[in-house]
């Protein structure tokens, strides 16, 4: 009997059309975009149970999205490459561009909270190399210790409201979080400008900034 590569080929990639197909697994995604970490820490962020976050990484791990390894009693997930990022931003193009509901969320949720246009990361180079701006990191500390934009400081978002005026100056501030989604960096701005400082996000977030090969720091 003849075999019908063309059909097992798209039956194997199917296997990551599957693997896609959930919300909590495509927020997994997004976590370990930011680094490596345990099943516990993924299910506290994702807020579900450990067992349900083992489960849906298992899911993961047989389409070849992330890899684990074993440090005791933990295991610890992190994407198979650089590439899932890559996946993950033109699985967001082809929905902001074709599903309607897409456009609506975003227009409800995120162009409502800021309606200037964000810093593409070819300009912020730029605004760095000048040093015309202060560059704000508000992911939590261990995100930024395992890799942030250099120079950036890192003031979580639920310390932003004590720590912002030690920013506070001339210069613009940028700030940046998790990825185009993350609400941290749209709520950081709106309260830098609410005590009168110039402030706009990056365009994307840090993972993006990552994938493009810019320029990385870690402690």
């Amino acid at each position: 009997m003849s075999v019908n590569v063309k059909r097992r080929l798209f039956e194997t990639l199917a296997i990551l059309g599957k693997a896609l197909s959930s919300a909590t697994r495509l927020e997994l995604l997004d976590f370990l975009a930011q680094g490596e970490r345990s099943v516990e820490r993924l299910a506290g962020l994702a807020n579900v149970s450990v067992a349900s976050a083992s489960q849906h990484l298992q899911t993961l791990l047989r389409a070849g999205l992330v890899t684990n390894r074993r440090e005791g009693q933990k295991v610890y997930y992190s994407l198979s490459d650089d590439s899932i990022i890559t996946l993950m931003g033109g699985m967001r193009v082809v929905a902001e561009r074709n599903i309607a509901e897409m456009e609506r969320l975003i227009a409800t949720f995120l162009k409502t909270k800021d309606a200037l246009d964000p810093v593409a990361p070819a300009d912020l180079i730029k605004m760095i190399e000048n040093d015309a701006v202060v560059i704000i990191d508000v992911r939590p500390a261990d995100e930024y210790r395992m890799g942030h934009i250099p120079g950036s400081i890192n003031i979580p978002f639920k310390e932003l409201e004590g720590r912002a005026r030690e920013v506070l100056g001339d210069r613009e501030i940028i700030a940046y979080c998790r990825g185009p989604y993350c609400l941290l960096s749209y709520d950081a701005v709106t309260h830098f400008r609410s005590i009168g400082q110039p402030a706009r996000r990056l365009e994307d977030g840090f993972p993006e900034w990552k994938n493009a090969h810019h320029p990385v720091e870690r402690e």
